[in-house]
C-alpha cells in the first residue's frame, strides 16, 4: 500500500519542522565545509576563539573552562535538541498507544541494542586489522558510530516510506534511542573525563522537588489555583537548569542535562507518534515547552553544523574506512540481528505495516550517522588527523540515504 502525504489525518503525519531542522543543519555543514577547505586557519580560529575564561573552584570544575563558540553550541544549545528528541522517546515509552509501551518496547529496544553492539564490534574488529593512526590504541573511538542523525534520517525515511507509514516512526524511534545511548556511552567511557557522579544528586533533587511541590497529584478535580501552578512552565525550566548544572559538573556530556526532568513534566494522555503533527494542538506543559523550542532549534542546528560540521575533503585516512564499516555494516547488521532475536526468539510481533522489505530499509537508513557521532568525536578520539578522518567518514555515511531511496524503489512491496 502506498502512503501519500496528502489526505492523511493530522494525527498520522510528522510535523514539517523536522524537515526545516534538516535544511538548517545541512546549510551549516555546507558553509562550514566551504570555509574549512578555503581557509582552515580562520575557520578553526573562529571556533576556538576564547570569549572568556570561567574561574571556577576546583571542587566544581577540576579543569579550567574556556568559553568558545564551539563549547556554547555543543554543551549548552544542543542540550535543548537532545531534550527535544528525548521527549519523543519518553512519550513513546509511557503514553497510551506509545510505540514502546509495554511489550511493544521489546522490538525497538532490541534494535537499538543490536545496532549499537554491531557498530562497536565492527569498529573494534576493523580497527584491529588496519593501523588507523600512530596515536591510536586498541578499540579507541568505539563510541563514535553508535549514534545516528534523527533529522537527516527523517528526511530519507519520509522519502522511502511516505508520510504516516509506521516504518517512518520506527526509524525515528530507533535513531533517537541510538543517539541517547551513544551520548551516554561517550560520557561514561571517556578515559580523559573526570567523572564525579555524586553531582548527579543535584538533578535527582531538582526532579524530586518539582514533582513533590508542583507536579504530584495533578488531576482534573484539583483546585484551580493549584492546577494553574502545576501547569506553569517556570518550575520545570528552573528544575531543568539545576539538572543541566549537575550533569555538566558530573563529567557526563552536558547535552544530556535536561533529560532527567522530562519524566516529571505533565504530558498528554496518549501518543500520536514520533514528532506527530497532532501534537501541535496539545497544550500540556511538556508539549508547550516543545513548541517553544521549535523555531530556536532550527537556528541551533545551523550553528551546530557550522561549528562541528566542517568536512576536510583531504582528510581521508584508515579511520574513515573504520567508521564506514561500523555504520554501514556493523550497525545495520546488528539492528537486523536484534530484531530477528526479538521476533524469532521472544515471539514478539513487528508493528503493523512492517515486513521484511521495511525492516531492511530501516536498517539501511540507520547507516546514516552525523549529529551525535560528531558530538562524540572530541572526547572519543584524539584531535587532529584521526578526528578529521572520522568526520569525513560520517559525512560519507550520509550516502546511505540515497541508496535507501533507490532501494525503496527497487525492492518489491
Amino acid at each position: 500500500m502506498k502512503h501519500e502525504p496528502d489526505g492523511l489525518p493530522a494525527m498520522y503525519r510528522v510535523s514539517p519542522f523536522v524537515s526545516r531542522f534538516a535544511h538548517a543543519l545541512l546549510a551549516g555543514v555546507v558553509l562550514a565545509t566551504v570555509w574549512v577547505n578555503l581557509s582552515p586557519g580562520s575557520y578553526y580560529d573562529a571556533l576556538e576563539w576564547r570569549l572568556f575564561d570561567l574561574d571556577l573552584p576546583g571542587w566544581l570544575a577540576p579543569m579550567p573552562v574556556s568559553v568558545t563558540p564551539m563549547l556554547i553550541v555543543s554543551d549548552l544549545l544542543m542540550t535543548f535538541f537532545v531534550a527535544f528528541i528525548g521527549k519523543e522517546f519518553w512519550e513513546a515509552l509511557v503514553l497510551t498507544r506509545g510505540a514502546m509501551a509495554g511489550r511493544r518496547a521489546i522490538v525497538p529496544v532490541a534494535g537499538i541494542l543490536g545496532g549499537a553492539l554491531g557498530a562497536i564490534v565492527v569498529w573494534i574488529a576493523v580497527a584491529a586489522m588496519i593501523e588507523t593512526a600512530e596515536e591510536a590504541s586498541f578499540a579507541l573511538g568505539w563510541q563514535v558510530p553508535v549514534g545516528g542523525d534523527v533529522v537527516l534520517a527523517y528526511v530519507v525515511a519520509r522519502g522511502v516510506f511516505g508520510a504516516g507509514h509506521p516504518a517512518l516512526h520506527v526509524s525515528l524511534l530507533l535513531t533517537i534511542g541510538l543517539d541517547i545511548l551513544g551520548l551516554l556511552l561517550t560520557g561514561l567511557t571517556d578515559p580523559e573525563a573526570i567523572l564525579r557522579l555524586a553531582w548527579l544528586a543535584l538533578p535527582a533533587l531538582a526532579v524530586l522537588l518539582v514533582w513533590a511541590l508542583v507536579a504530584r497529584g495533578l488531576t482534573p478535580d484539583l483546585p484551580e489555583a493549584r492546577r494553574r501552578r502545576a501547569l506553569a512552565l517556570w518550575p520545570y525550566v528552573l528544575a531543568g537548569g539545576l539538572s543541566w548544572f549537575g550533569v555538566a559538573a558530573s563529567g557526563l556530556p552536558p547535552a544530556l542535562g535536561l533529560l532527567p526532568v522530562i519524566p516529571v513534566i505533565p504530558h498528554a494522555d496518549r501518543s500520536f507518534g514520533v514528532f506527530a503533527e497532532a501534537e501541535e494542538f496539545l497544550h500540556d506543559p511538556l508539549n508547550r515547552l516543545a513548541h517553544l523550542l521549535v523555531r530556536p532549534l532550527a537556528v541551533v542546528l545551523f550553528f551546530f553544523g557550522l561549528t562541528r560540521g566542517g568536512i576536510d575533503l583531504a582528510a581521508f585516512a584508515p579511520t574513515t574506512l573504520v567508521l564506514l564499516a561500523a555504520v554501514w555494516l556493523g550497525k545495520p547488521l546488528g539492528l537486523l540481528a536484534g530484531l530477528a532475536m526479538a521476533v524469532g526468539g521472544l515471539g514478539v510481533r513487528l508493528p503493523a505495516g512492517l515486513g521484511l522489505r521495511e525492516v531492511l530499509l530501516v536498517a539501511m537508513i540507520a547507516g546514516m550517522g552525523f549529529t551525535v557521532p560528531v558530538l562524540a568525536l572530541e572526547s572519543a578520539l584524539p584531535g587532529g588527523a584521526m578526528a578529521e578522518a572520522a568526520r569525513l567518514g560520517l559525512a560519507l555515511s550520509l550516502l546511505a540515504g540515497p541508496l535507501a531511496l533507490l532501494a525503496g524503489r527497487v525492492l518489491p512491496r
